[in-house]
């Protein structure tokens, strides 16, 4: 009888007071993640849509994808669209951290694709790809440039490209015994590289040594007249993974003195947003607004996985010229779609 009446009591407390379920985004606004699969993200808006671009292993859409579309709401619908694929044996699979940029190239712009690509076998074989698109369509059609490689011919990933100072730079991490390290190369041209890796930052602080000993995806971000690199650091699973900076204090970038590291990660998870990291940047519709594009997971046994989300969010600046990227936001925060964005009305579905 007692169960009976608790039951009852249950029911009644259930109904007057209903549990509060997330009501539909406002017009304007949207909630991340922007897709069920997204690690490694690369996100720009270009001509009038949003691009975005992940990692991708293994399955039917084992090459390089991206998604395209004109709002946030659309490209969260967008189907991703295959824009390159190599049976080549040691560049067929896994491909990780896409990143693309319009560059000056001996036949004018055109759109460079900087992927690491290797076998189907993961994941010590992996190495820097450079593709080149036909004209300034960042959905090609490409076609294949190079294999990046220095004298070291170990494993490289997560390539970037730094502008400075007219010159072209490429950004990289590579492993040496235990530790994952980012370097910086002078590039020729888009696809060539013109000199020796230079150490830039190796885990030397407790906070990048989380699980393993990692700092990788390395990104380029210049505001005012100052450069910085955004960093990813330690392990991509559980709770450790979040972001490290590095400032450009020098006057050559291939030298190691030239770079200054934080003490401390400048964005870290949160009680609702686990291992935020390997971030790219991209700027609002009007120019107005500086964005953050990264992947996370959601629960702390998070691993790194075709599981990690996209995210992205909105960031400002300090009064001393560094970014201020605030705390991931929670995937259940209304955020305002980046500023000049046109109609939302869909056009596309998953």
């Amino acid at each position: 009888m007692g169960v009976i009446v608790l039951a009852g009591l249950l029911l009644a407390v259930y109904f007057l007071y209903p549990q509060q379920q997330p009501g539909p985004t406002p017009s304007g606004m949207f909630r991340n993640p922007l897709n069920t699969s997204g690690p490694d993200p690369w996100m720009t808006y270009y001509d009038g849509n949003y691009y975005l671009a992940t990692t991708t292993w293994g399955g039917p859409w084992t090459g390089l994808t991206m998604r395209k579309a004109p709002t946030i709401a659309d490209l969260k619908r967008a189907a991703p669209k295959r824009i390159w694929q190599d049976w080549t044996s040691d560049r067929c699979c896994n491909y990780w951290a896409p990143e693309f940029f319009l560059l000056n190239g001996p036949t004018g712009r055109h759109w460079y694709g900087y992927f690491t690509g290797g076998p189907y076998s993961c994941c010590d074989n992996q190495r820097i790809y450079v593709i080149e698109s036909a004209g300034t369509d960042p959905m090609g059609p490409y076609t294949y440039k190079a294999k990046l490689i220095g004298s070291a011919g170990d494993r490289t990933i997560d390539a970037s490209v730094l502008q400075l100072n007219g010159s072209l730079y490429l950004l990289f991490a590579g492993r040496v015994g235990t530790d994952q390290r980012i370097y910086v190369a002078p590039m020729e041209n888009p696809w060539t590289l013109s000199g020796e890796r230079v150490l830039i930052s190796a885990p030397t602080y407790n906070w990048e040594r989380v699980g393993m000993n990692i700092n990788q995806g390395p990104e380029a971000l210049q505001h005012n007249g100052k450069t910085f690199i955004i960093y990813s650091a330690s392990y991509c699973g559980g709770a450790g993974y979040k972001l490290g900076m590095l400032t450009y204090t020098g006057d050559n970038p291939l030298l190691t003195s030239s770079w200054t590291k934080s003490p401390t990660p400048v964005f870290v998870g949160t009680d609702e947003v686990f291992s935020p990291g390997h971030n790219t940047f991209f700027k609002s519709p009007d120019g107005t607004e500086d964005w953050i594009v990264y992947h996370a997971n959601d629960s702390s046994s998070g691993s790194c996985d075709m599981k990690r989300t996209t995210r992205i969010q909105k960031f400002t600046w300090n009064s001393d010229g560094t970014p201020n990227f605030g705390s991931p936001v929670s995937i259940h925060t209304d955020l305002a779609v980046p500023s000049g964005e046109g109609s939302t009305t869909p056009t596309s579905s998953w």
